[in-house]
């Protein structure tokens, strides 16, 4: 029996870096073995998971082994402690995104004792961008990995505590202190909190998608679209921004991208666009939805065939992908808020122009906000406007005066 952890990647892959940077930020020993280099890594990899390739896949002494967990799967797994220093801040923030994190950084300038949780990485989907170019003072661009790294350690410059895999199960409040309840079963208490915790990406529910997420179905062309190389078609599901920058991304590993999108246009922006049309690889299905996911008919469990319908006539056409990656959209991560907070139609979470919810002293910033723009550059602007609010408010109850025994 291995004494150590071994962990099997690629060294392109965000969440195999971000399990190498969670042990390590733990200080666990474990072997690293990069699939492309090591000859054994895709077999062990795929017999570990029914012959499909899922990285990171990380085998435990004991023998037993995760497949592309999160942190908090992998603080589980090693019996990490997962409680914070104290049970009592001046401000909790509930999730270690751009937006978060800019506001931990100023509100622990100003010697606001901060915690930030996060059920994930810290860093959020800019951690696990490939890279960033519209972001003011890279020139050149900057990875998302980097760029969050460098988040993180200035926020950590001043002393702001981060709780790492803990997921919040509730927010209260009493109107002058704020309970935050993790799914651990502790609870801390601030003086005012932050609601940060953006948004998952949006699955199109059509019959065969759960049972193919992994085995050709992805959400991050970054993590999974080397594994195609050499492949002759890649279909990208969705016509916004994130759809044809991925698609783009794509190109470099397959003969053929094709761009299916439910509308009769294109979503993202010109340039974008612009750069789809003159690019001779790709293609773009305008007017078509996914009507079904189909597996292979050899019994290898991997995706076979995408059943599109022409909106228009009624036809339906079936593609055969190597893989469908797929960018419909983002569903903000406001669940555990639910009947606390008050939300819009889309699930998003309401706030004045102070960024305050409709519970005292609990804000909310970035791609979970109502009226966001989804954009890091603007996600870290709200950071620093919530922590503007938050300094106003906790000002104003310090200024209350104290109820007579």
């Amino acid at each position: 029996m291995d004494e150590v952890i071994r962990v099997y990647g690629a060294s392109w892959c965000p969440d195999c870096s971000r399990a190498k940077r969670f042990l390590g930020d733990q200080r666990i020993s474990f072997e690293w073995h990069d699939i492309e280099v090591d000859p054994d890594g895709v077999r062990i990899v795929q017999e570990r998971n029914d012959g499909n390739d899922i990285i990171p896949t990380i085998i435990f002494p004991d023998g037993s082994h995760l497949s592309e967990p999160s942190n908090e799967e992998l603080a589980e797994k090693i019996g990490l402690e997962r409680i914070a220093m104290m049970h009592v801040y001046d401000l909790i923030i509930v999730g270690g995104g751009p937006a978060g994190l800019t506001t931990s950084i100023y509100a622990a300038r100003e010697n606001l004792q901060t915690l930030v949780i996060d059920s994930k990485g810290l860093g959020g989907q800019a951690g696990v961008t490939e890279r960033l170019d519209n972001y003011p003072g890279f020139p050149e661009g900057i990875g998302g990995a980097e760029l969050a790294d460098r988040i993180v350690q200035q926020a950590r410059r001043y002393g702001v505590e981060m709780l790492q895999a803990v997921s919040v199960r509730s927010i209260s409040s009493d109107g002058e202190e704020v309970d935050v309840e993790t799914a651990t079963g502790d609870h801390y208490h601030a003086r005012s909190a932050l609601i940060a915790t953006g948004s998952s990406y949006r699955m199109t529910g059509a019959p065969g998608e759960d049972d193919l997420i992994g085995s050709g179905i992805h959400f991050c062309a970054t993590c999974d679209g080397p594994f195609y190389r050499g492949a002759n078609q890649l279909v990208v599901l969705g016509g916004g921004n994130s759809g044809l920058e991925e698609g783009l991304f794509l190109t470099q590993f397959v003969d053929k991208v094709t761009i299916v999108q439910r509308s009769d246009r294109l979503t993202a922006s010109k340039l974008l666009q612009d750069k789809v049309m003159m690019t001779p690889t790709m293609e773009v299905l305008l007017n078509h939805e996914v009507v079904e996911f189909r597996p292979k008919d050899d019994g290898s469990g991997k995706l076979g065939a995408v059943a599109l319908r022409n909106r228009d006539t009624g036809d339906t056409v079936e593609l055969h992908p190597a893989g469908a990656f797929v960018f419909i959209g983002l569903d903000p991560n406001t669940g555990f808020v639910k009947g606390s907070v008050d939300l819009d139609e889309r699930g998003l979470i309401l706030t004045d122009m102070g960024l305050q919810t409709s519970v005292p002293g609990v804000f909310a910033a970035g791609d979970v906000r109502s009226g966001s723009t989804k954009q890091l550059a603007s996600a870290v602007g709200e950071g620093a406007a919530a922590a503007i609010g938050i300094r106003m408010y906790l000002e104003k109850l310090d200024a209350k005066p104290m109820h007579m025994m």
